[in-house]
């Protein structure tokens, strides 16, 4: 009996031995190194254990390709629209290249408009030379006129000047030389009237001369503004025909239209604005022109009187200065 109890043991001491040690190195390993030894744990252990450990690589491989993939979709779908916008664009927005880009009615607006302003340039290059000359011409007579004692002394110091003052004292002379018969019974009242009347349309001759030309710029002021807003409803009509044409409310549609618009309105006020205010300065020069020769027609019509007072009393020129 103790024999076979000792066959026994000696038989399954070492199965037992063999399952108690197993354990102990298959879970170290699998507990210091799961990632070195993968290969060695699978036949070791049971089956549900492998295909455990296997999802957990699976899932960034399912979710990495899918990353890339949704990047380069936004792009693609959005290249077609940018390159849509820059084809109905116009390239050149220049004020130049949205003039060769309108309408002829607004072209021709445009073009009325630049004349105009070449225009009102023109006349206040023109007028302003004019208007100095006038002045200094002005000045000189009346200059003369007040240094002079009598009428025929004037007539010697401006002899071959031009201009309205030295015209008002050649017409006072010519005046008193015509009515000398009759002034011994008429006297000099008469005289006096007809020498203010030349004077007076001399005078007014000359500020109609010097004002010629002005008249267009009161006329390029007050309707500038307005021819341009005239293409400026044009530029607008046509923007809102292109909106029913195409279907679309797109600026792209809209916006060159819009700047037409506000071209031949920025035109307009670039011819108006400046004739406005050239007109207003040649007025108030004008003005002040016409008061000159008012002084000087003043000056003449002293001169004839001291003439006259002095052929009553009997004095000559020669006496005259004899006594100065």
């Amino acid at each position: 009996m103790a024999a076979a109890m000792g066959i026994v043991l000696l038989g399954v001491g070492p199965a037992l031995a063999q399952e108690v040690t197993q354990p102990n190195p298959s879970t170290a390993p699998a507990a210091t190194q799961p990632a070195t030894q993968p290969a060695p744990a699978a036949p070791a252990a049971p089956a549900p254990s492998a295909p455990a450990a296997q999802p957990a690589p699976a899932a960034p491989t399912s979710t990495a390709p899918s990353a890339p993939q949704a990047e380069p979709q936004p792009v693609i779908a959005g290249q077609p629209a940018a390159e849509e916008r820059d084809a109905s664009l116009p390239h050149d927005l220049s004020p130049w290249g949205m003039f060769m880009a309108a309408d002829w009615i607004v072209k021709a607006v445009m073009i009325g408009l630049g004349l105009a302003s070449l225009a009102t340039w023109t006349i206040w290059v023109a007028k302003s030379l004019e208007l100095a000359g006038a002045r200094r011409r002005a000045n000189k007579a009346l200059k003369t006129i007040g240094h002079s004692a009598t009428l025929s002394e004037a007539v010697r110091a401006l002899d071959g000047v031009k201009g309205p003052g030295a015209i008002m004292v050649r017409a006072a002379e010519d005046e008193v030389r015509l009515s000398s018969p009759a002034l011994a019974r008429a006297g000099g009242e008469g005289l006096k009237e007809r020498v203010s009347s030349r004077l007076s349309r001399i005078e007014a001759k000359a500020g109609r001369r010097l004002s010629k030309g002005t008249g267009i710029l009161a006329t390029i002021g007050s309707i500038g503004p307005f021819v341009g807003l005239f293409g400026t409803v044009w530029g607008i009509m046509n923007s809102f025909i292109n909106i029913s044409e195409a279907q679309t409310t797109n600026l792209a549609v809209v916006a060159p239209g819009i700047a037409e618009a506000l071209l031949a309105t920025a035109i307009g006020l670039v011819a108006a604005i400046p004739a406005v205010v050239i007109y207003n300065v040649f007025a108030r020069a004008i003005t002040g022109y016409r008061s000159l020769l008012a002084d000087a027609s003043a000056g003449v019509e002293r001169l004839v009187s001291r003439d006259l007072d002095f052929r009553a009393a009997g004095v000559r020129e020669g006496t005259l200065h004899a006594a100065e």
